[in-house]
C-alpha cells in the first residue's frame, strides 16, 4: 500500500500528517522518519507486510505457548 501525505505541521518530535484526498483522516510520525521534511511538505509512504517476520513472530508465539502447556501454565486466550 502506497499513499501520499501533507505535512500539516511539527509539534515537537512528531509530525502530523493529512492524508490527500481526505484531509479528515490524521496521523503522526515521529521526525526520525522525516529526516529533511518540513511543513507544507508532501511525502509518499508505502507500507508492505513482511510476510517472512510475521511468519517466524507466530511460530516464535506457538512454540512460547506449547512450552507454557507443558509446564501447565498455560490457562488459553483471555
Amino acid at each position: 500500500m502506497e499513499f501520499t501525505a501533507t505535512v500539516d505541521r511539527i509539534e515537537g518530535e512528531l509530525a502530523v500528517l493529512l492524508l490527500r484526498g481526505d484531509e479528515k483522516i490524521k496521523f503522526n510520525l515521529p521526525l526520525v522518519f522525516l529526516a529533511g521534511i518540513n511543513e507544507g511538505d508532501v511525502v509518499t509512504i508505502a507500507i508492505t507486510k513482511d510476510v517472512v517476520a510475521t511468519d517466524e513472530s507466530k511460530e516464535r508465539v506457538m512454540s512460547l505457548i506449547e512450552k507454557l502447556k507443558r509446564k501447565g501454565e498455560w490457562g488459553g486466550p483471555r
